[in-house]
C-alpha cells in the first residue's frame, strides 16, 4: 500500500520528514518522554538473538527479493522466522547467512501428523532444497497451535507433526543443523493473576504438554512462547500502560520476595513457573513473537510501537535475566513483525494486521533497532505501485441502500482502520463506505468492475485520504504470492503420491 509516492533521491528520509511526507500514520498519540526519545538516540546493539517476524498473508505482498535486497540486508537483521516455508523468500535468503526459522502452519498439521511420507516431502521440499545455502535454524511446528480461541482443533496433531518432521530431519541428515520446536501462546500458560508464581498450564493443554515437554527435552530444543502483550493490556485493566513499555514504575508488581516492573519479565517468569510445576524447570526458552501493532484499536499507534519495541530491544541488550532467571533472558527473540498484513486473521484482534515496523510497501513506520544501530531504518526502494486512482462513494447517488454495498466491501478486503481507536475510526458517513470501497478496489488491482457496487462507486484521481487516514494505494502485482493453507495442503497430497512413487 502507498500513502505518498514520491521518494527522497536517495531513498531514505530524516524520521521527521518519514512521518510528516509519507505517513502521518495514526492519530497522535501524547508526546513520549524526553527519555524515550533520548533511549532511541543512544540506544545500544541488539541482544545478538534478535531476529523479525516476517508473515506471508498480504495481497499484494513485495517481492520476497526485495524484501530481503532492501529491508533485511540493510538494516542488518541477524535472523528471521518465516510464518511458512515460502520457496520465494528461501530462494531470497540464499546464501546471505541471516539465520531462518521456518513456520508450519496449523492446516498442515493433520496431515503431517498422520503421515510419515508427508512430513519426508515436506521436509525434503522445504528444507533439504534449500539447506546447502539458507542457514537454517529453527522448524517452527505450528502457529499458535494452544490458543485459547482454536479450542482442540489443532492439539491432537501437534506433537505427532513435530515428531514425524524430526524423523524427517533425522533420515536427512539435518537433525544436527536445525531443531524443532513448537510455538505456543502465552495465554496456554497465564490465569486470571499477574503473578508469575501462580501460573500453570491451562487443564485443557495438560495433555498435551505431558507429551512435547519430553520431546523437546529429549531433542534439546527451546520451548517457543509468543507474547502478545497489548491483549493483556487490554484484559487487566487494573495495570497501567507503562508496564507493557518498560517504563520506570512507581510501584512494580510484588510477587514474594522478587518484583516485576515490565511485562515481558513477568510472562516469561510465568512461564518458567509452568515449566517449573511440570517437572521441566531447565528448558531453555525463546519468544516467537513480541511487538505491538500500530493501527486497529485504542492504544495502538507508531509512537507506542516505537516505545515498546524500543523498551524491548534495549532491555534484551542487558541481558539481565528475570527475577527467576537473573541473567538468564530468553536464548532468542523474535520482534512482531516486519511488514503489515492485509490478509491477516483478525481473530484475536483487528489490529492483528498493523503489527508491521514496516508499513507493507516496505516503508517504516517508527524507528527501532533491528541490528542497525541508532542509523534510521532503511526502507523499500523503486516500489512499484498502481496509478494514483481510487475508489469512492459516488455522493451524487442515492445512497440509501449503501449500507449492503459497504458490508460486502468490508467483507472481502480490509476495513480494520475503520475499528473503534483506529486511524480512520473518525470518518463518519459515508467516509467510511469510500474507504470500504477504496480497500476492496485496491486488493482487486484497480479494476473497473471492482468500484461498481450496483452503480455507487466513483473512480478518482484525487486522493481522498483525510487528516491521518490515509486511503490505500496498492503495489503492483508480482510473482510473489500469499501464502494460501489450502494450497499447502493439496501440496502435501500431491507430494505424498509423489513421494510413493520414487
Amino acid at each position: 500500500i502507498k500513502f505518498r509516492r514520491r521518494q527522497h533521491r536517495n531513498g531514505v528520509y530524516t524520521e521527521q520528514q518519514a512521518m510528516r511526507r509519507r505517513h502521518p500514520l495514526r492519530p497522535r498519540a501524547p508526546a513520549l518522554p524526553l527519555l524515550l526519545f533520548l533511549a532511541v538516540a543512544v540506544a545500544p546493539p541488539p541482544a545478538a538473538a534478535v531476529g523479525v517476524n516476517w508473515g506471508f498473508a498480504a495481497s499484494h505482498p513485495l517481492p520476497a527479493a526485495q524484501v530481503v535486497r532492501d529491508l533485511l540486508l540493510p538494516n542488518s537483521v541477524p535472523r528471521v522466522r518465516l510464518s511458512a516455508a515460502s520457496p520465494d523468500a528461501l530462494t531470497a535468503l540464499a546464501g546471505t547467512r541471516i539465520a531462518v526459522t521456518v513456520g508450519v502452519p496449523n492446516e498442515l498439521l493433520r496431515p503431517l501428523a498422520s503421515s510419515r511420507k508427508a512430513a519426508a516431502a515436506w521436509v525434503h521440499d522445504n528444507v533439504t532444497r534449500y539447506a546447502s545455502g539458507v542457514l537454517f535454524e529453527f522448524i517452527a511446528v505450528g502457529d499458535d497451535p494452544f490458543l485459547l480461541n482454536h479450542g482442540q482443533q489443532f492439539q491432537p496433531f501437534v506433537v505427532r507433526a513435530a515428531a514425524n518432521i524430526q524423523r524427517a530431519l533425522d533420515d536427512a541428515k539435518l537433525s544436527s543443523k536445525m531443531k524443532v520446536v513448537v510455538p505456543c501462546s502465552s495465554d496456554a500458560y497465564q490465569n486470571t493473576s499477574t503473578l508469575p508464581s501462580k501460573a500453570y498450564f491451562r487443564p485443557d493443554v495438560n495433555k498435551t504438554m505431558v507429551e512435547l515437554l519430553p520431546f523437546l527435552a529429549n531433542h534439546s530444543s527451546p520451548f517457543m512462547v509468543e507474547l502478545n502483550p497489548i491483549l493483556s493490556f487490554q484484559q487487566k485493566k487494573n495495570i497501567s500502560l507503562d508496564y507493557y513499555l518498560f517504563q520506570l514504575m512507581s510501584r512494580p508488581i510484588s510477587d514474594g520476595h522478587n518484583k516485576y516492573d515490565n511485562y515481558f519479565d513477568a510472562s516469561i517468569d510465568a512461564l518458567v513457573t509452568a515449566l517449573t510445576k511440570a517437572g521441566f524447570s531447565d528448558m531453555d526458552i525463546i519468544v516467537g513473537r513480541a511487538g505491538w501493532p500500530t493501527d486497529g484499536a485504542v492504544n495502538a499507534t507508531s509512537a507506542i510501537a516505537q516505545s515498546f519495541m524500543t523498551g524491548l530491544v534495549n532491555h534484551l541488550a542487558r541481558k539481565s535475566g528475570t527475577p527467576l532467571r537473573p541473567k538468564f533472558a530468553p536464548t532468542e527473540t523474535y520482534l512482531y513483525s516486519l511488514l503489515d498484513e492485509d490478509q491477516h486473521s483478525i481473530a484475536t484482534g483487528s489490529y492483528d494486521r498493523h503489527y508491521g515496523i514496516f508499513m507493507f510497501d516496505g516503508q517504516a513506520k517508527y524507528h527501532v533497532n533491528l541490528g542497525q544501530g541508532p542509523m534510521a531504518l532503511k526502507n523499500a526502494l523503486d516500489v512499484d505501485y498502481l496509478p494514483s486512482k481510487w475508489c469512492v462513494v459516488d455522493n451524487n447517488k442515492d445512497l440509501s441502500n449503501v449500507s449492503s454495498s459497504f458490508s460486502a466491501a468490508c467483507s472481502n478486503a480490509d476495513c480494520t482502520a475503520l475499528s473503534t481507536g483506529g486511524s480512520c475510526a473518525g470518518l463518519g458517513w459515508p467516509g467510511n463506505v469510500s474507504f470500504a470501497f477504496n480497500s476492496y478496489y485496491q486488493q482487486h488491482d484497480q479494476s473497473e468492475e471492482s468500484c461498481s457496487f450496483n452503480g455507487l462507486g466513483l473512480i478518482t484521481t484525487v486522493d481522498p485520504s483525510v487528516d491521518n487516514c490515509l486511503f490505500a494505494l496498492a503495489i503492483r502485482a508480482s510473482a510473489a504470492t500469499s501464502f494460501h493453507p489450502t494450497f499447502a495442503v493439496l501440496w502435501i497430497l500431491v507430494s505424498v503420491c509423489i513421494y510413493s512413487l520414487v
